[in-house]
């Protein structure tokens, strides 16, 4: 029941934590305006709400209540306004030339970029200019219900404040032109903000009108109102098209003001003595914890768009090595001249009663000779018993009280009387050449221990064959390559074979970690011995056939895992082959077996993310490519092992369940280790019965057990 809570808590903690990092992608998706920004509504040209006084009235409105009053700028005064900014570009290059002008304006700003710029901000204001707000996202307010546009008002002086410490009493919808363009759509927008005390500007001059001309001499004649009218101009200094604005600005100025024009603000022509309050304190506090949370935001999604795209590259370029070592490794010479000398084959066993009989049939049926020593590591189900009755010559049957994997297979070794023994599980099968095959490297002195080749048996049911596709590649490509790098970190416990003289000189196996077999082969590496991968060793295994049995067999190897890479952090700085180990294969696994999962369930969110608020169809390309080339290389993986593609259907499937499985199994390990947790064995449930299963797949019979793929 404890245990069940603890996984309950941490699935609750996974959920939290990929809730609080698809808000934190939702709040920069927002603020950015990544996705596509709600195009104007068409106008109707219904007119018939609209005062006559606003259509034929000034830029600056006020409606309050029924009293409606519009203001147009004196002759031969201008207010210029930028719309949709701050903007890290384009706004500091017209502060500069306002400055140099010592012009006012007046910058109508987008809430999101309030919150993501809020230095910018604060230099507008301490500049003098004026701070309308033009809602906090863009959109086309006449499309939207009044608690949109009381959020998209309201949030925008929040980031206002944040940024600022102002409020503003000015507002210009999205989409706006002139008073005259107001129809029965846009003008309900104004006369709601009206009534929450804003103050409208409009324009009656568009500098996009400005920007389309061809020479700085048409863009002088269009800057200048007709007949020396007043004017209030637009700019963007965001959105829009704002890369002429500052240089336009720079031509107009000097000639507007020989002209006699002067530039003027809306407080100045309204007589209001700011239209920047001070915001209050609590609106100042909700402000600063808006605009934070957007920098969080900012910050996290940026650095985990440079942390995807590092290991993107990485994994690509890991996966190009290690299809290049594996084809190397294809081509390997012969070890030598054959090794024929008899060697020990250890089979610990715990219940194993439905497979032992199996295992050892497979055994004493092989072309090498061998002897056989089964330790039955406190047997409760008569294991023991029945490899007795089985009356094999060479078979040896030694019995001692339950202590562990470790244990017995150490009773085993100080039985051994040959130079190499063969370590299995006692439930697992091998063929009849599969001893021969994976002894033969031992003609090469300097080899201390060779893995064999790990097959699933059972190949029924989606997870199974989810976990055969899983192997092929794991032991194919990635025990190829690292044979190739010296670097393999796992003989499996269910076909490897080790000369007595190295186990001898790292004291045989220890219990300090779940996996006993990672742990001996890093020691075995460390003390200066080669571990090399025979793929033609084959040994058939039963693998999990439910998500619960997966879910303990994976956590454990995790766990097991962490824990032998932590005892063998040293290898880091050793020299030699202990050294060249921990530079080449404790890193890989730390890179790509412990980090790049961890980080999978985020690029997941982050796919989603993508796909609302980035480009869907390059999300969907990407993601495409990536399976592409994972296709791609399975398929040569089957290649390599003479292995019938027909599975492969499945691995698009695969990335949705069984990718994810695996990523929730690791975190859940993690988070155990980091935790101090001791974690017990969990020994899954067999079936037995691969005799008939495998038919004739196996010259001899089968069974099963689970060794890790490509660690």
């Amino acid at each position: 029941m404890a245990e069940g809570r603890t996984v309950r808590v941490r699935g609750f903690l996974l959920v939290v934590v990929l809730g609080l990092f698809a808000s934190i992608l939702l709040v920069n998706g927002i603020v950015t305006g990544e996705f596509a920004q709600d195009g104007a509504i068409g106008a109707t040209n219904a007119i018939g709400g609209v005062p006559r006084d606003v259509l034929d009235g000034g830029p600056i409105i006020s409606v309050d209540g029924n009293a409606i009053a519009t203001l147009t700028p004196p002759d031969k005064q201008i207010v210029l306004t930028f719309d949709d900014g701050p903007d890290p570009t384009y706004t500091p290059e017209i502060l500069a030339v306002l400055a140099k002008y010592e012009v006012p304006a007046v910058f109508f700003m987008i809430g999101s970029q309030i919150s993501s710029r809020p230095g910018i901000v604060r230099d507008v204001r301490n500049a003098g200019h004026e701070i309308g707000i033009h809602t906090f996202t863009h959109p086309d307010l006449a499309g939207q219900g009044e608690w949109r546009r009381g959020v998209e008002a309201s949030e925008t002086q929040f980031a206002l404040a944040g940024a600022a410490g102002v409020s503003s009493v000015l507002f210009r919808p999205p989409y706006s032109s002139t008073a005259a363009a107001f129809d029965d759509q846009n003008w309900p927008v104004v006369a709601e903000a009206g009534g929450n005390g804003y103050l409208t500007v409009v324009n009656t001059l568009d500098s996009r009108d400005w920007e389309s001309h061809a020479t700085m001499t048409d863009i002088r004649r269009a800057a200048t109102p007709p007949g020396g009218q007043g004017a209030i101009v637009l700019f963007h200094d965001g959105g829009g098209d704002r890369s002429r604005t500052a240089a336009a600005l720079d031509a107009v100025i000097p000639d507007l003001k020989r002209a006699g024009y002067t530039f003027t603000t809306v407080a100045a022509l309204t007589g209001m003595s700011t239209v920047n309050p001070a915001a209050t304190a609590q609106d100042r506090a909700l402000g600063i914890a808006l605009v934070g949370a957007v920098q969080i935001a900012r910050a996290v999604t940026s650095w985990f768009a440079v942390l995807l795209l590092v290991f993107g590259v990485l994994t690509l370029a890991r996966l190009c090595v290690l299809l290049i070592l594996a084809r190397r490794h294809a081509r390997r010479t012969p070890w030598g001249p054959d090794y024929d000398r008899t060697v020990t084959v250890i089979v610990p066993a715990y219940n194993e009663k439905e497979c032992i009989a199996d295992t050892l049939g497979s055994l004493v049926a092989g072309v090498h000779p061998v002897e056989i020593i089964v330790v039955d590591d406190g047997s409760t189900d008569g294991t023991a018993d029945i490899a007795d009755a089985l009356g094999h010559p060479n078979v040896t049957v030694l019995r001692q009280p339950n202590a562990g994997k470790a244990a017995a297979l150490n009773t085993g070794i100080a039985h051994a009387t040959t130079d190499v023994v063969v370590m299995m599980d006692g439930d697992t099968v091998f063929e009849i050449d599969t001893v021969s095959l994976l002894v033969q490297p031992f003609a090469d002195p300097a080899v201390g221990a060779v893995a064999g080749n790990a097959k699933v048996a059972n190949r029924s049911g989606m997870i199974a064959m989810w976990q055969h596709i899983e192997y092929v590649v794991g032991f194919s490509i990635d025990r190829r390559a690292y044979d190739v790098l010296h670097c393999m970190a796992t003989v499996p416990g269910a076909v490897g074979a080790f000369r007595r003289e190295a186990l001898r000189q790292v004291d045989g196996l220890s219990d300090d970690t779940l996996a006993e077999d990672t742990d001996l082969t890093i020691a075995v590496i460390r003390a200066g011995w080669r571990v090399v991968y025979e793929e033609r060793a084959r040994a058939w295994t039963e693998a999990p056939s439910s998500m619960s049995q997966l879910w303990r067999q994976r956590y454990r190897w995790s766990y097991g895992t962490m824990q032998a890479m932590w005892k063998h952090r040293r290898a880091l700085v050793e020299s030699g082959p202990g050294g060249r180990f921990g530079r080449r294969g404790l890193l890989m696994l730390t890179l790509f077996q412990t980090l790049l999962p961890l980080l999978s369930p985020l690029i997941d969110v982050y796919l989603l993310y993508g796909l609302i608020f980035l480009h869907p169809a390059w999300t969907v390309a990407v993601w495409l490519v990536v399976l592409v080339v994972q296709f791609a290389s399975t398929a040569y993986a089957f290649r390599l092992d003479h292995e019938s593609p027909r599975p492969l259907w499945r691995l698009p499937l695969q990335q949705f369940v069984y990718r994810q499985l695996m990523y929730l199994v690791l975190i859940q390990a993690m988070v155990a280790a980091l935790g101090g947790i001791r974690l017990g064995w969990q020994k899954l449930r067999r079936t037995g019965g691969l005799n008939a299963l495998m038919g004739a797949r196996l010259p001899t019979g089968s069974s099963a057990t689970t060794a890790r793929p490509g660690v």
